[in-house]
């Protein structure tokens, strides 16, 4: 087994339920997620003498399953990853406040709170999937917290509450 096999196999290990609980809110359901995350992985070893290691492996993981989601549940084939996706809670009846303040943010602003405190990725991370600057991403978390504080009358939802809304 290869090097590259082996990465990726222990990301699918220590992260698939990362990838799972962000992906539901991009496709609507667990059990769909789940597909994606077998699909992502499998495209992603079958692909794995693509990958340049110009960043992490997992951001390009990432980016494939990015991809897969929104394949899988519009069928299309092109896709602008930063402004295609309106990831939501799996079951935004059990927190529909926060539910209805995440459907307020812009698709983008959505797309990096979802990779940041769900899939618990980094802002280099976040920057090398969205294909977007590191600042940038500071700059959208920090307008998506805003947000969410004035929607949610300045109770602003940290990563433990949005990760816990994901969960559910």
């Amino acid at each position: 087994m290869d090097r590259q096999t082996r990465t990726i196999e222990d990301v699918y290990g220590r992260r698939y339920q990362s990838f799972r609980g962000a992906l539901a809110g991009i496709v609507g359901s667990y059990e769909l997620a789940h597909d994606v995350v077998q699909e992502s992985f499998a495209r992603a070893l079958k692909s794995r003498d693509d990958f340049r290691g110009d960043g992490p492996i997992e951001a390009w993981i990432w980016k494939i399953a990015l991809r897969v989601a929104y394949e899988m549940r519009d069928q299309a084939n092109e896709v602008q990853l930063a402004d295609a996706f309106e990831p939501e809670l799996p079951q935004p009846d059990l927190d529909e406040r926060l539910a209805a303040a995440l459907k307020e943010l812009s698709p983008r602003r959505r797309l990096v709170i979802f990779l940041r405190y769900v899939a618990d990725l980094d802002y280099r991370e976040i920057a090398r999937v969205c294909e977007i600057s590191e600042g940038t991403v500071a700059a959208t978390l920090a307008q998506a917290k805003t947000a969410l504080a004035a929607s949610l009358d300045d109770s602003n939802p940290g990563p433990r509450e949005l990760r816990e809304a994901a969960e559910r």
